[in-house]
């Protein structure tokens, strides 16, 4: 029989493991962006970026923006940064009016996993 003394030091090793370990699980969570989600920029941009908390797939990645009448606005197809692969850069094929705009994203990191949101930013 197994003391729960024993049972108890196992389990806490158990779990400092588990926590030492680097998360090889985790999404790829949105950091920072430019323009910033609820800014106001006085200068229309001329593309999106993206910052993840990993590294992404660019086939599989990408964003869309929508404009202050809900119409869509067109880009350019979506690249990876090739000096930092959790960097996603939108370049947009028009400039921007003033008024709010939504940016509607979706990433694939390069583990594999899916994830998507959204934000908002005005031009004044």
């Amino acid at each position: 029989m197994v003391s729960p003394a024993r049972t108890f030091r196992y389990t806490l090793l158990f779990l400092a493991a588990a926590l030492a370990t680097p998360t090889v699980w985790a999404h790829a969570h949105l950091t920072h962006q430019y323009p910033a989600a609820d800014a106001e920029v006085t200068a229309a941009p001329q593309a999106l970026t993206l910052n993840f908390s990993e590294g992404i797939e660019p086939g599989f990645s990408g964003a869309t923006i929508t404009g202050p009448k809900q119409e869509g606005i067109r880009t350019r197809p979506a690249k990876r940064n090739e000096q930092d692969n959790k960097q996603l850069i939108v370049p947009l094929d028009e400039t921007l009016k003033p008024g709010q705009y939504t940016v509607n994203w979706h990433v694939v990191s390069v583990d594999g996993h899916k994830t998507k949101g959204q934000y908002t930013f005005s031009v004044k």
